[in-house]
């Protein structure tokens, strides 16, 4: 049966995307800090669809182990998994990030380091395969940058324009790259935040996510609405842009 990679599986975006790719019947390699949670997701993804989920240990900031842990996983199944999704992210303390430079790098290293340092080996692999997908979670948050989040913001921009390269160098082989870039979605990292609106459900987001893998997308805006208004608010000139408290 095929599989599916997901790294960061114990996030809410995560969860409700395992459960879609259980429920379409894909066996999953579940990967994250959380091994007790992560266990009981599997054992319910068992239950509900019949699936195999694996479960193994992951940390976006531990760069020295992706290498050896990521090519060991792809070894076990190297032709059953068709894919690997990145779901990982912090949205973190930007006005401590101000003055502390650890949580500044924080933000950086987890939203953005962390997911190219896991790429680059996933990539490597589908390469040399010529199959598979690569999916990541970015933000519409990387489209402009505002006072409130320009750190999560430019970290999230640098993911973009990395999955854009790589989509650019990974055609000819014919491995697909999707960049994910949701609005505001109800979860842990973003409740009790002040300003939100337009807030859309993990399930959805994840069935979404779902629906543009396997349409072949290239970068999909979850709610669709969100291009419509992140190209308005890139078209607004700086002049006016830096004015408002965003």
């Amino acid at each position: 049966m095929a599989s599916v990679l997901i790294l960061g599986a114990t996030s809410t975006i995560a969860r409700a995307l395992a459960a879609e790719f259980g429920r379409h019947r894909y066996d999953l390699t579940l990967a994250g800090r959380d091994r007790e949670e992560m266990d009981a997701l599997a054992a319910d993804l068992a239950i509900r669809y019949g699936v195999e989920a694996r479960v193994r240990c992951f940390d976006a900031l531990a760069f020295e182990t992706h290498q050896p842990d990521l090519e060991s996983w792809l070894s076990e199944e190297p032709d059953s998994i068709v894919g690997a999704v990145v779901c990982f992210g912090y949205l973190g303390d930007h006005a401590a990030a101000k003055t502390d430079f650890a949580e500044a790098r924080r933000i950086l290293d987890t939203n953005f380091t962390g997911c190219m340092s896991a790429l680059n080996i996933i990539a490597n692999h589908f390469e040399r395969r010529r199959s598979g997908f690569i999916c990541a979670v970015s933000s519409v948050a990387g489209d402009r940058g505002r006072q409130s989040n320009y750190l999560y913001g430019a970290a999230k921009a640098g993911l973009s324009v990395y999955l854009q390269g790589l989509r650019n160098r990974l055609f000819p082989s014919r491995v697909r790259v999707v960049t994910i870039k949701p609005g505001f979605v109800d979860t842990p990292m973003t409740f009790g935040r002040p300003g939100l609106f337009l807030v859309a459900s993990p399930e959805y987001v994840a069935r979404s996510i779902f629906k543009a893998i396997q349409r072949g997308k290239d970068v999909a805006y979850i709610p669709w609405f969100w291009r419509p208004i992140m190209f308005t608010a890139r078209m607004i000139p700086e002049w006016l842009f830096k004015r408002p408290r965003l």
